[in-house]
């Protein structure tokens, strides 16, 4: 039981190190701790302890992986027309503009509004979801 809480731990700071451990979402981050602390319980002789949170754990990370229970990315939506007309308002393009337009645009404006400039970071995001949305707009009208 030591190796295994040996090589928990291992896997805890590969995933630190790597961060990998930054795009797991709070369950899986619960289900590790429980597996280490399980680990630790188990290898310090108190496996009654132990043993159910490496099992508890070890299921939930199994029944992540299966391939039935894995959600597709959902089909994005179209936008509004009223979104696409305020998102030109705010770069500043017509409803003639190509991606390079779109994409100069963006990079003109948000030089000036970046938050490393002296912007907020609100505006910048507004500006970013823009082009994204023009773009996206873009691709789905060809």
């Amino acid at each position: 039981m030591g190796l295994l809480a040996l090589l928990l731990l291992g896997l805890a700071a590969w995933l630190i190190w790597t961060g990998r451990l930054q795009s797991m979402s709070a369950k899986d981050g619960m289900a590790l701790g429980a597996a280490l602390v399980g680990a630790v319980m188990a290898a310090k002789g108190k496996p009654l302890i132990g043993a159910p949170l490496l099992v508890g754990a070890t299921l939930f990370f199994f029944a992540r992986s299966r391939p039935g229970k894995t959600k597709g990315t959902p089909a994005p939506q179209p936008a509004s027309p009223q979104a696409v007309i305020d998102a030109r308002k705010l770069l500043g393009v017509g409803p003639d503009a190509d991606a390079r337009a779109i994409r100069s645009a963006h990079r003109r404006l948000i030089a000036s509004v970046h938050p490393d400039k002296g912007g907020t970071e609100a505006l910048a995001a507004q500006i970013n979801a823009a082009r994204d949305l023009l773009i996206r707009d873009m691709a789905q009208r060809d």
